[in-house]
């Protein structure tokens, strides 16, 4: 331990500095920092509402630094590390403080023994050790706001390693500052180019060779004004970042490389922060497959989090996912350059038939809108153009025209058009100097418009004057090397500015007391049981939701009074708190119309139960609901998430299409109503072969009551399954005629 009055390092520090070679890439490291308790509004279940943007300025522009195990010693890896960082604090202009236990000086500047023995307090401490827990709790005494620390070896290694970041993390907790790391780098000060002009990318990724490709795009003329290399985030993550970039009026877009995230409801308040003043959050998320997902928790010791969710929660709060580091780059410079769009239709423009349909089939196939142009459009353009060329969109001009002033007038012509808010020129390859003169028509249009222009540079060579000077020495053109990343970035553009268009965030609409349902609720619950399907049902009806007529029996006599008084046909089922899948074990019986019937199948359904040895409760007797569409709504509990509420195709169809869609309350009727046209059998709902069209609004109410109860009984409902919810024809209503409910 560090002593609390001396100030200055112990033997113990200075025996770790010198035992490890002053290398700071040879500790250990845990995953869950303990996040102190919100003092801003909670829900219902107290999570809390909204996010504090941490104040990250004194991190990225501080006045004063310390470097911590800082060496000037020839072949020492702390070497190269400290002239780093003392030419960073050079150009944002930071006083700089070696700290070194053995040392009076490194490359020319006083050396202080501790922090402590500084002759000022510091903004930031970079801790170039193996261990930085004893020095953490130093900077605890000193009253540093931030630190980086580099060394590795922690939650990524396995145990262990997560068992010394915990520890780290908790002593990070206790002492005030905020820590970036461990297992992080030197990304955070590398240099950026301020010679560019615009809105800029700030960058986060949790692996800094990842970031590689994003920080490049300075050299295209791209700004980037910060990057943030979170490590294995012991205390500050990704979503802190999201939150203090999205309030920076320099950033026009977020780009971040996640391997895992640390908390889900983190970082669907931080993108609720970013969707509020409409900046673009743009993510690679890796971890879609097995294979990928146990790489990523070797790599950062970090919960991946079933994938469906983490890609339902991105989209439900407008971050876009994409795949590659190229799509990254390409999707977050067009967002963070571009202006927002003036309409969404998308016009392709080239100089080929071929390459102008081979790009509209591409760019229709992925959902953008390709209006055709009127026909006082199309006769204009055949000013210009060939008659027998067509104009209607795409637009064929035949070449020739491109090489003299016609050129340009196309392409005003175009952008004139109300209908389009993009114009596309694929260019497949050089063909001088009819491309040199395109792409110059293309870069002046840009400067003299609102409207997005779109270039794809086809050549794989890239070193053409008319790439390298004319299109990429355009700040208005959004250059692009190929058909693919153009399409993603610019359905990505167009779909950010309809989303934050429209969005109203679900923390402000979120319940904040309990309902009188979750008081009946919570006297139906049973910690750690599985309810029967009656009492499962019991907890329906509590919500709202509608079951069908039914009663529980435990004779034989009373089974056929109840079908009496339920109104035939009638079903009959087992009911008990350890029954899952009923119909398998042959305890459902469907369409009984007689008094024989009804004390055959009881007799059946208790001589199967008493077989099995599956206790009961009784035997419902149910009114038979059967002309409708089988959905399947449930909750169940994700690791990163907590509650989540799915939707899909029910029956047997649920285990064999697997057609589900997937939400992270807080929702509103809105995300209700995107889940079921997610729904690849969306059209069943629609009425098909006759059938009359579904009651969408009872099946929306219903999701929405499921919703509650998710977020009311999140800590005490585990899962919960309705299946089959049959939606009735419209008008009629939704009835869940079977329901699972396990407690936690």
């Amino acid at each position: 331990m560090l002593g609390s009055t001396h100030g200055t390092l112990t033997t113990d520090f200075r025996a770790r500095v010198e035992a490890c070679g002053e290398s700071p890439r040879t500790a250990v490291h845990s995953t869950a920092a303990p996040t102190p308790e919100d003092a801003v509004a909670v829900d219902v279940s107290g999570r809390p509402l909204q996010s504090d943007a941490p104040d990250l300025d004194r991190f990225f522009r501080p006045e004063s630094v310390a470097v911590v195990g800082a060496s000037d010693a020839e072949g020492r890896p702390n070497t190269g590390i400290t002239r780093q960082l003392i030419a960073w604090a050079q150009r944002v202009g930071a006083r700089i403080h070696p700290v070194h236990p053995t040392r009076e000086s490194v490359f020319g500047l006083p050396c202080a023994p501790s922090v402590a023995a500084l002759p000022e307090q510091v903004d930031l401490a970079v801790l170039l050790v193996a261990d930085p827990l004893p020095v953490i709790e130093e900077l605890a005494e000193t009253k540093v706001k931030f630190a980086v620390a580099f060394a590795s070896g922690f939650a990524e290694t396995g145990d262990a390693g997560a068992a010394a970041q915990d520890r780290l993390a908790a002593a990070v907790g206790r002492s005030g500052l905020r820590l970036l790391g461990p297992n992080t780098n030197l990304n955070a000060f590398e240099e950026f180019r301020d010679d560019l002009d615009g809105p800029a990318i700030a960058l986060i990724t949790q692996s800094g060779h990842q970031g590689r490709p994003v920080y490049t795009l300075q050299e295209l003329g791209i700004r980037l004004s910060h990057w943030a290399p979170t490590g294995n985030e012991a205390d500050l993550e990704t979503s802190d970042f999201i939150s203090y970039f999205a309030e920076q009026p320099e950033v026009g877009a977020i780009a971040c490389y996640v391997e895992g995230l640390k908390d889900g409801r983190s970082f669907l308040l931080a993108a609720d922060r970013a969707a509020r003043n409409g900046v673009p959050v743009v993510a690679v998320k890796v971890g879609r497959t097995e294979t990928g997902a146990r790489m990523a928790a070797s790599h950062t010791g970090k919960l991946t989090g079933a994938d469906t969710v983490v890609d339902a929660a991105m989209r439900q709060f407008g971050v876009i996912r994409v795949d590659g580091l190229d799509e990254l780059q390409d999707t977050a410079a067009l967002l963070a350059r571009a202006r927002k769009p003036k309409a969404d239709g998308v016009v392709v423009y080239s100089i080929s038939g071929g390459t102008g349909a081979h790009f509209s089939d591409l760019a229709s196939e992925a959902g953008l809108t390709l209006p055709a142009l009127s026909r006082a459009k199309q006769d204009e353009l055949h000013q210009w153009i060939p008659e027998y060329l067509n104009v209607a969109n795409p637009v064929d001009n035949g070449g020739h025209p491109v090489g003299d002033w016609r050129g340009r007038k196309i392409i005003d012509a175009i952008l004139a058009d109300p209908s389009v808010g993009v114009l596309i020129c694929p260019i497949t390859g050089p063909f001088p100097p009819m491309s040199d003169k395109l792409a110059q028509d293309l870069v002046d249009a840009a400067e003299a418009t609102d409207k997005l222009i779109c270039v794809i540079w086809g050549s794989p060579v890239g070193t053409e004057e008319a790439y390298r000077t004319t299109l990429l020495g355009s700040s208005r053109v959004a250059t692009f090397r190929t058909f693919g990343n153009c399409i993603t970035a610019v359905r990505a553009y167009l779909g950010h500015h309809r989303f934050t268009a429209a969005y109203r965030s679900p923390f402000d609409e979120a319940p904040r007391t309990p309902s009188p349902s979750y008081r009946k609720a919570q006297a139906l619950m049973r910690p750690g049981q599985q309810l029967s399907e009656h009492a499962a049902k019991q907890l329906l009806r509590a919500y709202g939701i509608r079951v069908p007529r039914e009663q529980l029996v435990t004779s034989a006599a009373a089974a056929v009074r109840a079908a009496g008084l339920v109104g035939y046909p009638v079903v009959m089922k087992a009911s008990g708190p350890q029954l899952g899948h009923k119909t398998e074990l042959g305890l459902v019986k469907i369409g009984l119309t007689s008094a024989s019937q009804i004390r055959d199948a009881y007799r059946e359904l208790t001589d199967i139960a008493r077989y099995e040895n599956i206790p009961l409760d009784g035997i419902l007797v149910c009114q038979m609901v059967e002309r409708g569409v089988e959905m399947v709504v449930g909750v169940t509990q994700d690791d990163l998430f907590g509650p989540t509420v799915t939707v899909g195709l029910g029956g047997v169809l649920v285990e064999v299409l697997h057609d589900a869609a997937v939400r992270v309350p807080p929702f509103g009727e809105d995300q209700a109503r995107r889940m079921l046209t997610e729904l690849r059998g969306h059209a069943l709902l629609e009425g098909v072969r006759g059938a009359a069209p579904a009651d969408v609004d009872a099946l929306v109410e219903v999701i929405l009551r499921i919703q509650r109860m998710a977020l009311e009984l999140g800590d005490e409902l585990s899962e919960l399954d309705i299946n089959p919810l049959m939606v009735l024809p419209r008008g009629q209503g939704a009835v869940a005629l079977d329901a699972l409910a396990i407690c936690r």
